[in-house]
């Protein structure tokens, strides 16, 4: 028999990230970055993002050790999507300087 989990405070809609229901553009993948990427605690993400309550960022740090892979398989996409993003744009912009000094 398989527990069923409860996070409170957020909502995971079908075949969407989960996210805060309070502010539902907020991602719990968004929330888990600041985990991964900077080592903060819960009291330093509430710091850092002061509409954030201390519920909210433990639920979603909860939902986040509970669904680790998927979380992180979107922090993962969303990392190279910007990676892409950012070569293309500063490729093009490179480009087009060189258009306008007339190099090809």
């Amino acid at each position: 028999m398989a527990l069923e989990m409860s996070y409170p405070h957020l909502e995971k809609p079908e075949g969407q990230s989960a996210r805060l229901r309070r502010f539902p553009r907020i991602r719990v993948a968004q929330i888990a970055m600041d985990y991964v990427e900077h080592g903060w605690s819960v009291d330093e993400m509430c710091r850092q993002h002061p509409y954030l309550m201390p519920a909210e960022a433990h639920a979603a740090m909860a939902y986040y050790f509970d669904h680790k892979d998927e979380v992180e398989e979107e922090i993962q996409a969303e990392v190279e999507q910007d990676a892409k993003e950012r070569s293309q744009s500063s490729s093009s912009a490179v480009h087009e300087r060189l258009r306008t000094l007339g190099l090809p």
